[in-house]
């Protein structure tokens, strides 16, 4: 085993046994990507895979201490996602078709929340924590495939604008149903009587409250750091440090940046305007999401999938993960069309709507390893090995899923003649040959695809941009400095 052998060499340090892990989760995660990219799987789903079979219940080439270790990557990971998620509740943007959105989001993501407390707790008869955290976690989707499959397929139209506006709107539901889950659960777990109430429910609800206030307010704080004349790599700094400093905060609070930094990206989106600053941070965050997926894949213990606890009744760990797995689908999908069905979309959104709500991973993931932290290894590993490897699982079915629903909503086509307008006579008259049609065509679809010139996403536009500021700048400075010799 690797570890074994930087372990027992003679100059074996702290600092080593840090830096190797990081560079093996970095390369072999990077690898993945290579097969999963053949395979039209998301990135997410290689990290995950490498880091179980990487981890001390597979190959065992990163230590065990080295995961009870980086604890606090989960805290900054979703600090990143929550702000960025922030971005999409644009004020400018809800009062167009935000209630209706909102509306559907509620209906979804606590459909498949009920749906799956009824199973687990009045079925299975599986403890409340356990349950009431489960059905929580239920509510949140993973945006990132559906929208990747968006723009593969170039698919517009009320059904695209409605699912991007819920797939937004999702993970705020499922960080508040969270949050109160999180605080039920702990309070059955200790055991508390009602004498004790606000200490263990109320208090932590008004914590995360508080969080979320406080998240607000660091959103003007950051738009005072960084005006628009501040250079473009110092603003990514302070930007960074603002959300460190804010997750150090949390931490010491005890309680999530979740709910906290999406507070902030929502606030600072609305009174900035700036939404370059979200492209430089989702550019500089890829190599910290994964080292985090990677860490979550280390924590996955295939034997809790067959193993029987009292904490989950006398039912497998396997049993209720496929029981999760089938039932949030069929959560997803009933609440969808029933909240469709309350704001009177078309049927063509109302049938397909729920097939792109299945994928789950980063903020379910996320929020699934900090209940280890608040729960325990016995309630929260289960909660977390579930998690995990219905994630794997979602990400398999999730993009077919997403593109079979804009297919069927016709939100897309195929056909070059549903892509394309031509006349099949001239100005004068006289019918087209089927050449000339067909060239016609072609020139049309030419014309919609991007130069060769614009293949960058706006992140690295955005970079490349900030490269070319520095650069500028750096040139003035010689220039100047030059001239102050001569």
């Amino acid at each position: 085993m690797l570890n074994q052998i930087y372990y027992h060499s003679g100059n074996t340090s702290a600092v080593t046994t840090v830096i190797i892990p990081i560079a093996l989760m970095l390369f072999l995660g990077f690898a993945m990507t290579r097969i999963t990219k053949q395979l039209k799987l998301p990135n997410v789903t290689a990290y995950i895979l490498t880091g179980i079979l990487i981890g001390p219940y597979c190959l065992n080439l990163i230590p065990s201490n080295f995961i009870q270790g980086t604890d606090f990557l989960a805290d900054i990971a979703l600090a990143f996602i929550a702000f960025s998620v922030g971005e999409f509740f644009k004020l400018s943007t809800l009062k167009k078709n935000g209630l209706k959105s909102a509306i559907i989001t509620l209906f979804e993501a606590l459909m498949a929340s009920l749906a799956v407390f009824i199973m687990t707790y009045f079925i299975l008869h599986l403890d409340m924590a356990f349950s009431i955290v489960l059905a929580a976690l239920a509510s949140a989707t993973a945006p990132a495939s559906t929208i990747m499959t968006i723009r593969q397929t170039g698919a517009h139209g009320d059904f695209v604008d409605t699912l991007l506006q819920v797939v937004a709107m999702d993970d705020v539901v499922g960080l508040v149903a969270y949050s109160v889950a999180i605080s039920i659960a702990v309070s059955s777990l200790s055991g508390s009587s009602s004498d004790n109430l606000f200490k263990t429910l109320l208090l932590p609800i008004l914590v995360n409250l508080f969080a979320f206030v406080l998240g607000g307010s660091f959103a003007f704080l950051m738009k005072i750091l960084i005006p628009t004349k501040r250079s473009t790599d110092n603003r990514l700094i302070i930007a960074v440090g603002i959300l460190f400093l804010f997750c150090g905060i949390c931490a010491v609070l005890d309680v999530s940046p979740l709910l906290g930094c999406m507070a902030m990206g929502m606030v600072y989106t609305n009174i900035s305007e700036d939404d370059k600053l979200f492209k430089q941070l989702n550019y500089f965050s890829p190599p910290i999401l994964l080292l985090f997926f990677v860490r979550s894949g280390l924590s996955f213990n295939l034997s809790i999938l067959t193993g029987h606890g009292n904490l989950v009744g006398n039912v497998s760990v396997l049993t209720v993960g496929v029981l999760y797995f089938i039932t949030r689908i069929i959560g997803k999908y009933a609440g969808a069309f029933l909240g469709c069905l309350i704001t009177k979309k078309p049927a063509k959104v109302r049938n397909y709507l729920g097939l792109a709500l299945i994928p789950q991973a980063g903020v379910a993931i996320g929020l699934a390893s900090l209940c280890v932290r608040s729960l325990g290894p016995g309630v929260g590993g289960s909660l977390q090995t579930i998690i995990l490897a219905s994630s794997v699982l979602y990400e398999l079915i999730g993009p077919g899923c997403a593109k079979l629903s804009l297919y069927l909503s016709h939100s897309y086509s195929d056909v070059l003649e549903n892509l394309t307008d031509v006349s099949e006579t001239t100005e004068l008259g006289m019918p087209k040959t089927q050449v000339e049609i067909l060239i016609e065509r072609l020139q049309q679809i030419q014309e919609q695809l991007p130069s060769h010139m614009m293949i960058e996403t706006d992140a690295e536009q955005a970079f490349t941009q900030a490269a070319e500021e520095q650069y500028e700048a750096y040139g003035v400075y010689s220039k100047g400095h030059f001239l102050n010799r001569k």
